[in-house]
């Protein structure tokens, strides 16, 4: 048995974990407890992962579409990889270069995400690209660059926040989107600082706090301009820091002045009180964080709320110190990487501007092409996807690492999009929903079978090392792009080896924002631990920033001059709640890998909407009864759960599922103006009972997710469906694919097994979940400390609270 030390596949915590490959009898988890972020602990997602790895969980086999209306089928990689030059060829040659698009991912390594950057400028020469990481933390680093002059989700290690005096908590749940970060919280109040919660919603994270602000979904930045009113009239301002360290503040203080507090609490819905209350505890305490996720973030007007918590932070003091500051959470595994290096929009190696011309020519030096031909910017993931298949937009697709059927906003339309392209390729280790819709399919190998690079949420590069090698029938994203590469005639560049082409990336981020210049694989393994910038070999890197000057030209943080607005959809007569949306423990983003895991399928076996007894009764809605939610975009369907954790004028549906039940197929495609982030967290709804099905016990495992069973899709969603007694009612994939799906999708042929998806657990119902337990994830776990909130044993239909319930209201959407 050999041991190999690596990576969770999830979160950007990038937990440490240790894999023991057994003689053709798969892997196995162990802890890694000298690992400092998470000391060994390990979440539900991080301990099942291995269940993936299984071929029959999996794509073992390129697929091609042979024609429109005709159904995939198994073909060789050589067909495949022609097939995806043709197509792209044939589109570039008949609408131009920007007609072809490639979509990233936050999941993918640092050295794939360059190489993506790298193929899409260099190859294909289009500016037709951006990443899922848009839907992420797009407006937090823009409010983050805008203020400090650089963008790295926290400027300091997770460890200093058990530190704080006192730590502001805004959209975020990490009690269940990362577990193992809970306990920094929990040492925070333990050495007696404060943990104030920002959230609509009680969540398990809110249940620890000293203090729970409950504002209305979309009014945070009023919220964040109350408290800086407060902490001005009340004489708390840090003159001292503000003259030395900032600039702006008479401007900031302008617009705050405007937000009284009696007007923010009829905004808000916050009393005055508990505002007064929690600036207090901010501005009194030694040393402050405010830390921001998707909740505070995915909106309309994201990079001005996020500005207007950094206003707080810079006027108190509690920025540029050791132990203070704001940060943001970051949700995708390279969040932070995978917009460092090449794959968003408007950016080039090393956190570059592409539109600079020193850093064009940097990287073109390093590229070996010629400034000019490099491509500008192009359209942000939301718009990219908008104009598929029309004038002016993209005519085909590359797409790695993503899923936007289900994690797109306003979702049926994105699929509609994706259906009208000439031509669409799709690299994943599962058939997506996506994936159903392709003109061809690539089965690209997981997180245990490749090396490479993460950036956690800390600006630490970690090393992902590989522990197997991909079954037969499956590549490397590396090997894929290196192979296309030629297929265009560009022989050199595209190395299939990552430890190659993470020094060249090194070299193409010398002297950037983001310089990794100094990171090496051998460093790495040493047991550095190199947080970014660091600049040279001897350059011990850097854990914490801004100590001495912030990133600016001239050392100062700017204050940024917002002032409230509502959201870009308000309740009305005809839609009067709002909805906001979320993750629970046992998914992940949109799913697709999480959903095929025995063990989550079964705690987490389908969508819900949760609503408050108050709302409940006026609806005439009990526990289980099968709901309409109606937005302008489209109908979801799923069953109640009736919860007074949740405000009267709000429900809450996670956005992990397709089908009925697909959350996105409601969500508002507005665009913050800066960052370009749609409004995830907030839109205009009505919610009515359903007469499609009678009502079912929603808590009780299997009944939640068997109840769409019975109903019609009325979402407009290519790409699964329930299936009663396929395993507790969790949505797999189907033996056909609807008619109609992109480049005319039909049912799947040859590729039975694959398709079967998610492992069955059907009766698993009230069934005790063991992480490690099976479905090919190791017994071997079961010594990793528990970090769950069920003390190990995580029960369906355990009560109105079980131990896998719903996410924040923040926090991931992709």
């Amino acid at each position: 048995m050999t041991t190999t030390d690596t990576h969770c596949p999830y979160c950007a915590l990038q937990c440490g974990m240790r894999l023991a490959a057994r003689d053709g009898a798969g892997v196995e988890v162990r802890e890694r407890p000298e690992f400092p972020v998470n000391r060994g602990a390990l979440c539900g997602k991080g301990r099942t992962a291995p269940a993936l790895l299984d071929r029959a969980a999996r794509l073992t086999s390129p697929l091609v579409r042979d024609g429109r209306g005709a159904p995939l089928r198994e073909a060789t990689w050589e067909e495949a990889l022609d097939r995806i030059a043709a197509g792209l060829t044939t589109v570039r040659r008949r609408y131009g270069a920007d007609a072809v698009g490639v979509l990233g991912g936050g999941g993918l390594t640092n050295e794939k995400a360059y190489a993506l950057g790298k193929f899409a400028r260099v190859v294909l020469r289009t500016a037709s690209i951006d990443y899922n990481g848009r839907f992420c933390m797009s407006s937090a680093a823009a409010a983050h660059k805008a203020a400090f002059g650089l963008d790295r989700g926290l400027p300091f290690p997770l460890a200093d926040i058990a530190r704080a005096g006192c730590v502001v908590l805004v959209g975020a749940n990490p009690a269940e989107t990362m577990p193992p970060a809970l306990r920094y919280f929990r040492e925070l109040r333990e050495n007696g600082g404060r943990l104030v919660v920002v959230d609509p919603r009680r969540t398990r994270t809110a249940e620890q706090a000293d203090l729970h602000l409950r504002p209305v979904p979309g009014t945070d930045l009023a919220l964040a301009l109350g408290m800086l009113h407060l902490l001005i009239a009340d004489g708390r301002v840090d003159e001292d820091f503000v003259a030395a360290r900032t600039t702006g503040f008479e401007q900031a203080r302008a617009a705050a002045m405007a937000h009284w507090p009696e007007r923010v609490e009829a905004i808000t819905g916050v009393p005055v009180p508990a505002m007064r209350q929690a600036v207090t505890a901010f501005a009194d305490a030694a040393t402050a964080m405010v830390l921001t996720a998707r909740g505070s973030e995915q909106h309309s007007k994201g990079t001005d709320t996020v500005g207007a918590w950094i206003n707080l932070c810079l006027a108190a003091g509690k920025a540029g110190r050791p132990g203070s500051g704001y940060g943001c959470l970051t949700g995708q595994g390279n969040g932070q990487g995978g917009r460092e290096h090449g794959q968003k929009a408007d950016q080039l190696p090393g956190y570059r501007s592409i539109t600079d011309p020193a850093a064009r020519a940097h990287v073109a030096r390093v590229w070996g092409v010629d400034p000019d031909d490099l491509p500008g910017p192009g359209r942000s993931a939301y718009e990219l996807l908008d104009t598929l298949g029309r004038d002016g937009g993209a005519r085909a697709l590359l797409l790695m690492g993503s899923n936007p059927v289900v994690s797109a906003p306003h979702a049926a339309h994105v699929t509609e999009r994706l259906r009208a392209l000439d031509f669409l390729a799709v690299g994943d280790v599962v058939l997506s929903e996506t994936a159903c819709l392709a003109d061809v399919v690539l089965p690209v190998a997981q997180w245990a079978e490749e090396t490479g690079t993460m950036t956690n949420l800390e600006g630490r590069v970690v090393l992902r090392q590989a522990a197997l090698t991909p079954p037969e029938g499956v590549r490397t994203d590396l090997r894929v792009l290196r192979d296309l590469a030629a297929r265009f005639g560009v022989r050199d560049g595209f190395s299939d080896d990552p430890e190659e082409v993470f020094d060249e990336l090194r070299r193409a981020s010398a002297g950037g924002p983001a310089d990794y210049a100094g990171i090496s694989y051998r460093r790495i393994r040493a047991g550095e631990g190199l947080h970014w910038p660091c600049r040279d070999q001897s350059d011990p890197g850097t854990p914490r920033l801004f100590l001495d000057r912030f990133a600016t030209p001239d050392g100062r943080a700017r204050f940024a001059a917002v002032s409230h607005r509502p959201a870009a959809e308000v309740p009305d007569a005809d839609f009067p709640l709002h909805l906001t949306t979320g993750r629970v423990v046992a998914q992940y983003q949109s799913g697709a890998q999480t959903r095929r895991v025995a063990e989550l399928a079964a705690a987490a076996p389908g969508p819900f909407v949760e609503l408050h007894p108050h709302l409940a009764a006026r609806l005439g809605v009990a526990e289980g009864d099968l709901l309409t939610v109606t937005s302008r975009r489209g109908h979801a369907l799923a069953p109640a759960r009736v919860t007074d954790a949740i405000r009267p004028d709000t429900v809450f549906m996670p956005f992990h599922w397709d089908g009925p039940g697909r959350a996105n197929t409601l969500t508002n495609p507005a665009l913050d103006p800066v960052s370009r982030m749609p409004e995830f967290k907030v839109c205009a709804v009505r919610v009515e009972k359903s007469p499609a099905a009678r009502p079912t016990p929603v808590r009780e495992g299997a009944a939640a997710g068997a109840a769409l069973a019975r109903v019609p899709d009325v979402s407009g969603a290519a790409g699964g469906e329930f299936v009663p007694g396929s395993g507790a009612g969790a949505p797999v994939q189907p033996a056909a694919v609807p008619e109609g799906a992109a480049a005319g999708a039909a049912p799947v042929a040859g590729v039975g097994a694959v398709l079967a998806g998610a492992p069955e657990v059907s009766g698993a119902a009230g069934g005790e979940f063991v992480p490690g337990s099976g479905a090919g994830a190791s017994s071997g776990s079961a010594g990793v400390p528990d970090v769950g909130l069920a003390g190990g044993a995580f029960v369906p239909g355990a009560g109105a609270r079980g131990a896998f319930v719903a996410g924040t209201g923040g926090e991931g959407a992709a």
